[in-house]
């Protein structure tokens, strides 16, 4: 049974609460998003709490306009949503709390603004090349033409591939991500024991 000493201080518990804000914010770059609007995605998950401009603005020390920008952009990528209290005029915001959910939103923001954008000027690239399309100067030869659109075909294959998988982690279902994710950890947890 947990006793009072066990509980953590309320600074204690602020102390780790930024911590992870700040680990939270180093990967955003990673995931090539600012650092803020990773920070303020930390805040409302790791409280677990609804809270307003003002509150998230006092917290991490920023600006209105910061503040309100990114938590739009984090209502757009479906990792938080608006919640409303009755006889409160202020916006509220709280985190999607279900792991997999927020992975899932996250890889989708990620395959849409990444992936699909490279598959389709990859496919822009192998049209500028193909018969009838561009004339073929005299120093290129047919050998030349044949392996640029091996490279990009290789490519277009692969990505596709990938995009494929992405849909189906990100479907509605969710269960996509989390069955690739404990197969994973089922084929880790494998090679663990064999080692």
């Amino acid at each position: 049974m947990a006793t009072h000493e066990d509980t953590p201080s309320p600074s204690a518990l602020h102390e780790a609460q930024d911590r992870f804000i700040a680990v939270w914010g180093q990967m955003g770059s990673s995931w090539g998003i600012s650092r803020t609007m990773a920070e303020v995605h930390a805040l409302l998950f790791i409280t677990g709490e609804a809270l307003c401009t003002d509150d998230v603005m006092d917290r991490l020390e920023i600006s209105r306009g910061n503040a309100s920008m990114t938590l739009r952009a984090l209502v757009e990528w479906a990792v938080i949503s608006r919640e409303h209290r009755r006889g409160d005029r202020k916006e509220y915001f709280v985190a999607e709390q279900d792991i997999w959910t927020m992975f899932r939103a996250i890889l989708r923001e990620r395959l849409k603004r990444e992936v699909d954008p490279l598959v389709i000027s990859l496919y822009e690239i192998r049209s500028m090349t193909e018969d009838g399309q561009a004339k073929q100067s005299p120093r290129e030869n047919q050998d030349q033409l044949d392996a640029h659109h091996d490279r990009v075909d290789e490519l277009l294959t692969f990505l596709t591939m990938i995009e494929r998988l992405g849909q189906k982690f990100v479907s509605p279902s969710g269960s996509g991500l989390q069955a690739a994710a404990k197969m994973l950890a089922a084929t880790a947890g494998l090679g663990a024991r064999k080692n």
